[in-house]
Order: C-alpha cells, then sequence, then structure tokens
C-alpha cells in the first residue's frame, strides 16, 4: 500500500506488465487502398491494474484490443502476454494461449441459451478438459453476485445478468488478462453499472488484469488508466480518470483525432 499527500491509503500500482506491444503495426490492404490501423504502437498494460482503450472511431482501439488478444495477425512489431511473444505462436499454440490465459468479454452475452449460468461459466474450461477451482469458482460468483441465479438459464436473467455471468466465465479460468470491447454497450446504464463495478472489484479484490475498449467516459471513470488513441498512435493518458477529466481530454481532439 501507498499512502498520498492527503494520508489515504491506495493499493501501489504494479510496474509488471501482464500483456505489452512494441512498435506494433497492423495493416490492412496495399497501394491506395491500404489504411493503416495501428502506427508503431508501444504500450504496456500492467498487472492488478485496470486500463480503459479510449479514441475517436476509427482511431484503432479495437484493432490495438484484437492484436493484444491474438485475434487478429500484426502486420510488424510485437505483441506479448507476459513472456509469451504472439507473433512466433502457430495457429494451434496461439489457440491454446488465448484458451488458458486471456478471457474475453463482448458487447454480444455469448451465452448458449440451453446451459444454466454455471454451465456457461464453466464451459471453456469444460471444453478443455480443466477441472475448475472450486474455491476460486466461489469467490468468482461471489464478486459479481450470480450465487442465486447459477441454475437460471440466459432466458431466465436479465441483460446485466447476462453479462455477469460472461464476467464470471472470463474470470473462471484465472486468465492473465481479460480483454472487454465495450462490455456494457448492449445494456441500460444501472445494468452497465453494476458490470463495471464488478469488473474494477476483479482488479481490486482478485487481483484481475483488465483491459477494456469503451467510447463512453462514465464507463471510462471506472478505470485505473484510461489510454488515448487517434489515427492508429497513443497521444495521451490519464490516471485515476473521472467522467469529467476523461470528457476534457475526450474535447482536445480535434476532427482529425489529434490533441490539441
Amino acid at each position: 500500500m501507498t499512502t498520498t499527500t492527503s494520508g489515504v491509503e491506495t493499493a501501489a500500482r504494479s510496474t509488471t506488465a501482464a500483456a505489452r506491444a512494441t512498435d506494433l503495426s497492423k495493416v490492412y490492404g496495399q497501394g491506395e487502398t491500404q489504411v493503416v490501423a495501428l502506427d508503431a504502437v508501444s504500450v504496456e498494460f500492467r498487472q492488478a491494474e485496470f486500463t480503459a482503450i479510449m479514441g475517436p472511431s476509427g482511431s484503432g482501439k479495437s484493432t490495438l484490443m484484437h492484436c493484444m488478444a491474438g485475434l487478429d495477425s500484426v502486420s510488424s512489431g510485437s505483441a506479448r502476454i507476459g513472456d509469451v511473444e504472439l507473433t512466433a505462436l502457430k495457429d494451434k499454440k496461439l489457440t491454446q494461449l488465448r484458451r488458458d490465459k486471456i478471457g474475453f468479454i463482448f458487447q454480444a452475452f455469448n451465452l448458449l441459451p440451453t446451459l444454466n449460468a454455471l454451465e456457461n461459466i464453466t464451459l471453456p474450461m469444460d471444453i478443455a478438459g480443466r477441472k475448475a477451482d472450486s474455491a476460486w469458482l466461489d469467490r468468482v460468483v461471489e464478486t459479481v453476485g450470480l450465487a442465486g441465479r447459477l441454475k437460471h438459464r440466459p432466458s431466465q436473467l436479465s441483460g446485466g445478468q447476462q453479462q455477469r455471468v460472461a464476467v464470471a466465465r472470463a474470470l473462471a479460468g484465472k486468465p492473465e488478462i481479460i480483454f472487454a470491447d465495450e462490455p456494457t454497450g448492449n445494456l441500460d446504464s444501472r445494468s452497465g453499472a453494476e458490470v463495471l463495478g464488478f469488473l474494477r472489484n476483479s482488479v481490486r479484490e482478485l487481483g484481475q488484469t483488465v483491459v477494456m475498449v469503451t467510447h463512453d467516459p462514465v464507463a471510462a471513470a471506472y478505470a485505473d488508466r484510461v489510454v488515448f488513441l487517434a489515427d492508429g498512435q497513443i497521444v495521451d493518458e490519464l490516471l485515476d480518470p473521472t467522467a469529467d477529466s476523461v470528457l476534457d481530454r475526450m474535447k482536445r481532439f480535434d476532427a482529425k483525432g489529434r490533441t490539441s
């Protein structure tokens, strides 16, 4: 723990990278149709930290997340999860890494309607032939507030509850990092706040690492740190954000997405 000048104790920030990009570039197309989605991006996502990625439409924020998560290939540069270099992995090893070391949360809940909440949570481990750590699973379920809903199927759950199942599923396998792409995009403000609170608690109480792409300053305010992209490059960073401070930073972008 560290103590601020006001005497308030806060958790010390980790200096260990859960994921790292080094001079990472992603180019689509060739010649006149070429689009540079990422332009030599270097960034670290530290362990036990909640990072939000923001930027104008087309800034490259989702592309960065997809490349870092091994969902998309890179054109040049390096992407690492822990000490593992993703660009050096064959398809089979990359699939195994995504299954064992990475958790995913998307706008769409991606739950199987024929399975109950608990079965959806443990599905990735069941497919991999891994037995869930019962103590950890109980802690995750408690953290996301699903203890009384585990036997319910998705159709019997609200949108917010379904996304909590998706969050628990991402946490249950003890991944090294969770990538969340607009996880509250399909939720009302109350349900969205609940899910964001659960993500923040997973970082503070479970030591999880979360990287979230969002366009919403209120959602970004739940993070420990916000990284801003424009035109495929990192142009700004904000620690301990509030909705107002995030909105203020975003206003500095002109029509081209550059800071003033």
